[in-house]
């Protein structure tokens, strides 16, 4: 290990990331690569969803359990990653980090590279009735494999900030009391975690981008020794890197100025994010505080099979077909499970079959897999001639599928055995930190009521004129972060957009669970909104399981702008 008393490195450290997701653009490992200078290049493929089809294919097979994808993207990487001195990151190991960490050293054995390998384990919590349950570890364990020489370290589940947080940890020498510093790397470690969305991916105004967000490049973060940092990104590649696509992100899946981790709690409310040259933004401020004393656990449990049918009605009287096959498929396989989701896609007096018909989706959760089998799909593809008029389906008939069902819980931080194995063998255990107790702020206050002189007086428009936004999925609750695009907007918004407001523009949003935060130095207002996704996106029927279109759904909203508004910046 290295002695932590000794002077560490002052130069910058220059960190690239290649994948946002299991099944993120394969190339990208490649194009980092070759793109520019990088000192270590992270992967992150875990989320709630992946957890669970990782653990899937444990239970098929004990070898399996991690990313297979990495490891076939390693193939042409590894040798130019150790000619250029690359060090590469991931969580890729999914529930079976050991297994990676093997197939990537026979991998190395077989390309002639020898390589210094070493990985992260004692994230799986045991939890009997679970298919999964993991606690997310730290930035500690992945700083004590680079200590040791490591090319290569492999984790499970750790905080996706923590591919960033640990080789900065590893570079510059931080301890656990660096709090200010363990925040920074954070911020950039969350900005850059989700690969292109930072760099102009699924971005609110894409077609201001240069090439019209095409084929975004993947980002770069220039951590320094304070833990500020700036993003940016290769030259030449797609996309931009502004102070609003560094916004979008930095908003994504948050759940308040408070963001907890296991090493430390950012307060988001502290950063400021500034320009600084093409394709530059400079990220500073992050302040950081003792972390909680407990980690949050992801567990995954089978919750039984599902299979959905879809019925199209086209024309007049779509309320009365609807309720028709209702009836027709309760009889058929008995209401126990089932849901009915009309959505009216249907125009008035439209020309054309397509834009005249409203859906019909058909779901059916049950623990008998036969009865959500072929018996109801069947019982569905039935009623083509003996239902509705012009009864058709959009879907074939089929077998039942497993789903999940995702709860996240707690357990103390000392009860979970963190372990680092060096490229040695050995293996370290990696204390918990020594200060810990971060408790809940005091709820915040109510929304803000509008005053009169915020009261819009411009003209009527989509909502998306003047503001950006960016949603998405934490387990079974939603997120969602609104930006203003100049100061006198965010004057507007902040007073306007009230959680009654958010209820009244989403009508599916109770606003009795809504939990709503600013972020004035973003000139941003997030909401919260609890049980939205339940019972989480491995079991939901919805449209939108990760509310990632809840964001571009409020935009469309027409509402009075504020006077003098012109959009843009």
């Amino acid at each position: 290990m290295v002695d932590r008393t000794a002077p560490h490195a002052t130069a910058p450290l220059r960190i690239g990331n290649a994948s946002g997701f299991y099944g993120d653009r394969y190339a990208a490992w490649q194009e980092m690569l070759d793109g520019g200078e990088l000192d270590v290049l992270t992967g992150d493929y875990l989320a709630e969803l992946t957890m669970l089809v990782l653990g899937r294919d444990r239970e098929r097979d004990p070898a399996l359990g991690y990313a297979r994808t990495f490891l076939r993207q390693m193939e042409g990487c590894l040798g130019a990653a150790q000619d250029r001195g690359v060090r590469i990151v991931t969580n890729a190991g999914g529930v079976n980090p050991a297994g990676l960490a093997s197939a990537i050293g026979s991998l190395a054995d077989r390309l002639g590279l020898r390589l210094r390998i070493g990985y992260v384990e004692g994230d799986a919590v045991d939890r009997p009735d679970a298919l999964t349950a993991n606690a997310y570890l730290g930035a500690f364990g992945i700083a004590a494999c680079l200590d040791a020489g490591a090319d290569v370290v492999v984790t499970g589940r750790v905080t996706d900030a923590s591919l960033a947080v640990g080789p900065a940890i590893a570079h510059f020498g931080w301890g656990r009391h660096d709090w200010d510093a363990l925040a920074g790397a954070t911020v950039a470690g969350h900005l850059i975690e989700c690969g292109a969305q930072v760099t102009g991916g699924n971005f609110s105004f894409f077609t201001e981008l240069p090439d019209g967000g095409r084929r975004p490049g993947f980002p770069i973060a220039e951590l320094h020794g304070d833990g500020t940092s700036v993003i940016t990104k290769h030259p030449g590649t797609g996309g931009a890197v502004t102070v609003e696509t560094v916004t979008a992100q930095l908003l994504y899946e948050i759940d308040g100025p408070a963001y907890l981790g296991p090493d430390v709690v950012t307060r988001l409310d502290t950063v400021l994010v500034a320009p600084d040259g093409p394709d530059r933004v400079r990220v500073t401020g992050a302040r950081g505080g003792p972390p909680p004393d407990t980690l949050k656990v992801a567990v995954n449990r089978l919750g039984g099979f599902r299979n959905s049918m879809t019925f199209v009605l086209c024309g007049s009287a779509v309320p009365e077909k609807a309720a028709l096959v209702r009836e027709q498929i309760e009889a058929a396989v008995g209401p126990e499970g089932l849901e009915f989701v009309l959505a009216r896609t249907d125009r008035p007096d439209a020309t054309e079959t397509e834009t005249a018909s409203a859906l019909l989706h058909v779901h059916l959760r049950d623990g008998d897999r036969t009865r959500t089998g072929r018996a109801f799909s069947a019982a569905a593809v039935e009623l083509a001639l003996a239902s509705y008029p012009g009864c058709t389906l959009t879907t074939l008939p089929g077998d039942a599928t497993p789903f999940g069902v995702f709860t996240a819980e707690a357990v103390p931080q000392d009860e979970v055995p963190h372990v680092a194995v060096l490229p040695s063998g050995e293996r370290v255990t990696v204390a918990p930190p020594e200060t810990r107790g971060w408790q809940p702020e005091a709820a915040p206050p109510p929304s803000p009521s509008v005053d009169a002189s915020r009261t819009p007086s411009g003209r009527r428009g989509p909502l998306g004129e003047v503001v950006g936004a960016r949603s998405g999925d934490k387990g079974s609750d939603a997120t969602l972060g609104v930006w203003a695009r100049t100061d006198a907007t965010w004057d507007w918004l902040r007073g306007w957009l009230t959680v009654p407001r958010l209820a009244e523009l989403l009508p599916e949003v109770d606003p009795s669970t809504v939990q709503r935060h600013e972020l004035p130095n973003l000139r941003a207002v997030g909401f919260v909104l609890r049980g939205l996704l339940a019972p989480g996106v491995a079991a939901s029927t919805r449209f939108d399981p990760q509310a990632k279109a809840l964001g571009e759904l409020l935009r469309s909203r027409v509402v009075k702008l504020p006077g003098g508004s012109e959009g843009g910046r």
